[in-house]
């Protein structure tokens, strides 16, 4: 029982769920959408804990900031992969934004040209990328507070605070996330911008991914802390002596992260398949389903940590993942679209996919003025989730003529964006000076970075 209970069996078995996928890739076998789902699935859940382990032991000789930075790039691959196959075929097709506003919308639904297809490959992009966004929070956000709180039961988490009331209990986050939410605040204030001018273009590019740059140029410097909290593979791998831990932290990085490349694709292309084949219309996929599914490792890596009583970690992941979403992601589709163009260009889309960045970037202010003192409550995940899924609800039930509403579906999402913003709005000015000290923390690690003495923390001392 001893020997089964080594930490490099669970290594071994983590492994050895992704086999059978391995080799279906490898081998080329048609096994059917089914089966394909159902192996490509269990090999992202091997992956996942692989990647959850590499990044933990990591934090033995990286700033941990920088460990979960990096495990949230490698989760969240898939999603830059399938959303730069659609500006690629955007810009191959030359949806340039004088070709895409010559045609009417239902000619770009029906694809009835081969610029037209381009143009549909264009709004699906967006619809792909706000998908993901809106999902990372609505589902992870939401639903990763809760899976805390009551795990918390068992795992007797610190950072969870029990408090009378209705669903009045609370996650606390380490104030040092300061930085990584101070950055998406940035990133989230220019994302309203973006549809202003006519499409994703080089300053969109140039600001955003400069802006994950500094950030990630921001984490390297900090300081190396010891954990407290490791056990099981991660505290074993941690024990080993240079240069065998960093050579297990790059095979387990590499390995799940090619893993998850692999595997996502087919998963994400599969679910589309046999929702397409139950009548599910194609834009509907491509902006919930087929995002889910390439959002499934980050959820699950996220889980693996709550599990271990280490919620502060998993938040900071989750928020990294949005951070690099929100930037990288924003920024390298336009750099993928005019590769594909042959030259510098402006990725353009329609009225509907500006709807679409307005309320995901509603969305994401919202969340910030929840998160800006540093804790959110079991009520406030219930709000962010119910505002989250009975849009996407009200949307597909329009979609399917399910329901009739005085406002069409661009309305609605304008609606929505107003409700995010009015509520972020309330919230900050309630919370203006969590707010201010947020702000201060930031400015301080910016300070330190730059081998500077901290101003706020020695006035509010």
């Amino acid at each position: 029982m001893t020997r089964l209970r080594h930490p490099l069996v669970a290594v071994a078995v983590a492994a050895a769920l992704t086999a059978p996928w391995v080799a279906t890739f490898l081998t080329g076998a048609h096994v059917g959408i089914v089966a394909e789902v159902a192996l490509s699935g269990v090999a992202i859940l091997g992956a996942s804990f692989l990647l959850a382990w590499g990044a933990e032991t990591a934090e033995k000789d990286v700033p941990r900031a920088f460990a979960i930075a990096v495990l949230a790039v490698l989760a969240v691959a898939p999603e830059y992969a399938v959303d730069a196959l659609y500006a690629w075929s955007a810009g191959a097709g030359g949806a340039t934004a004088e070709a895409c506003s010559a045609l009417s919308s239902a000619q770009i639904e029906a694809q009835a040209t081969p610029v037209a297809a381009a143009c549909h490959d264009a709004n699906l992009a967006i619809a792909n990328m706000t998908g993901a966004n809106r999902i990372l929070i609505g589902i992870g956000w939401a639903g990763i507070a809760a899976f805390t709180v009551w795990r918390s039961f068992d795992t007797r988490d610190p950072a969870v605070v029990n408090r009378e009331g209705w669903l009045g209990d609370a996650v606390q986050l380490n104030e040092d996330i300061a930085t990584e939410i101070t950055f998406l605040f940035l990133a989230t204030a220019w994302a309203f911008a973006v549809p202003l001018g006519g499409g994703i273009d080089v300053l969109d590019t140039l600001l955003l991914v400069g802006l994950y740059v500094a950030y990630i140029g921001l984490v390297l410097k900090s300081d190396v802390e010891e954990s407290e909290h490791t056990v099981g593979v991660p505290n074993y791998l941690q024990g080993w002596s240079l240069p065998w831990r960093p050579l297990a932290v790059l095979t387990l990085f590499g390995y799940s992260g090619a893993m998850i490349f692999i595997a996502v694709e087919p998963f994400a292309h599969g679910l589309e398949v046999i929702g397409l084949q139950n009548g599910i219309p194609e834009f509907f996929m491509i902006q919930w389903v087929a995002p889910l599914a390439s959002e499934s490792p980050e959820l699950i890596v996220v889980a693996v940590l709550v599990n271990k009583a280490r919620s502060t970690a998993g938040f900071n992941a989750l928020i990294s993942s949005k951070l690099n979403q929100w930037t990288l992601l924003i920024g390298t589709i336009a750099v993928v679209y005019s590769l594909a163009l042959g030259s510098v260009g402006t990725l353009p889309f329609d009225a509907r996919q500006s709807a679409e960045i307005w309320i995901t970037a509603g969305q994401s202010f919202f969340a910030l003025a929840l998160l800006c003192n540093f804790e959110i409550t079991i009520r406030e995940a219930v709000v962010l989730f119910v505002l989250f899924l009975s849009q996407v609800l009200l949307e597909f039930a329009l979609i399917r003529n399910l329901l009739e509403l005085p406002i069409t579906s661009h309305d609605l999402l304008l609606a929505y964006t107003a409700v995010y913003l009015v509520g972020g709005t309330l919230l900050f000015v309630k919370r203006r000076d969590s707010l201010h000290r947020l702000f201060g923390l930031a400015s301080d690690a910016v300070r330190t970075a730059v081998g500077r003495e901290p101003v706020y923390m020695e006035q509010a001392d």
